[in-house]
Formats: C-alpha cells, structure tokens, sequence
C-alpha cells in the first residue's frame, strides 16, 4: 500500500498506535516474538516534529519494521479516523528509513481499555497508558500473524 524502503538492518519491531492526543509506542523483543510497552509521546500539535519523535525511538532502538494500527471499522470499511491514519501513515515513511507497515487494529483500544480496568488502572492514568498499551496488543497481534505465516524460502531454496 505505501512504497518503502529496503529493510531496515534493526531487529525489533515498533508498534505505533497513532492517536489524536498522544502516540502509543511498544517495540518487540529482539527476537520477535512479544510485544513490550514503551512509551507514550504526547502529540507536539506539529505532526512533522512527532514523527520526527518516532524516528528517534527507531534510531535508538536498533528498529528493523515500524507497524502502525490502522483502525478498520467493524464491518471491514476505511471509516474517516482509517483514511486519516493512512494519510498520516504515508507522510510517516518519508519521515523513516525503515518500512512502514500498517496492522488492523480493530477493537486494540477497547481490549486495552479493560485490561487497564481490569488491572485497576484508574480514569486519568488509564488515559494515559491507553495508546501505549493499544500499541502494545496490535504489534503482537502483527508478530502473531508472522509466526503463523509459512516460512520463506531462503535464497539458497
């Protein structure tokens, strides 16, 4: 869907829910296979100077991917908030020298919302985590699908 560049060398991944208010950040362990809460970046109000932001998390932490939660409407259509994170998405990789990559994100906030509830989180902390752990299930649920998926052929196959 976006054009990219060739594959980072980093070996982690960076999921990135993008909200309005703040960017949820988890990153994956080295080998791929969990996803770790990070950070939270509260929004700058200059789109150029978050990214920016992002591009520093993935300089700094040997990042190889970057997954970015698109968030699908329940029936499967691009709803305004979608088409907006694809916009937004597309200004993103020219702001990253690694892919970019998008992730359906479909119900991430609401799950991470009563994990947090769950859990105990209150009203204005919960607000605060939300997007990170958002980020947090979506990247996992990316590294799941990855390791479902066949192996590919090396070059050598």
């Amino acid at each position: 869907m976006y054009e990219q560049p060739p594959q980072g060398s980093g070996h982690r991944t960076l999921g990135v829910d993008l909200g309005s208010r703040r960017i949820g950040l988890a990153i994956s362990d080295p080998r791929g296979q969990m996803a770790i809460p990070l950070r939270v970046l509260q929004r700058s109000g200059d789109e150029a100077v978050d990214h920016a932001s992002i591009a520093e998390v993935v300089s700094e932490r040997d990042v190889g991917t970057v997954v970015v939660g698109l968030p699908i409407s329940l029936d499967g259509s691009l709803g305004r908030a979608a088409v907006a994170v694809g916009k937004e998405v597309a200004r993103l990789v020219a702001a990253l020298d690694v892919p970019v990559e998008t992730q359906d994100e479909r119900l991430s906030t609401v799950a991470a919302e009563r994990s947090l509830q769950d859990a105990g989180v209150g009203g204005r902390r919960r607000r605060e985590v939300v997007d990170m752990v958002a980020a947090t299930i979506l990247l996992q649920s990316w590294l799941d699908t990855r390791a479902r998926s066949p192996a590919q052929p090396s070059p050598e196959d």
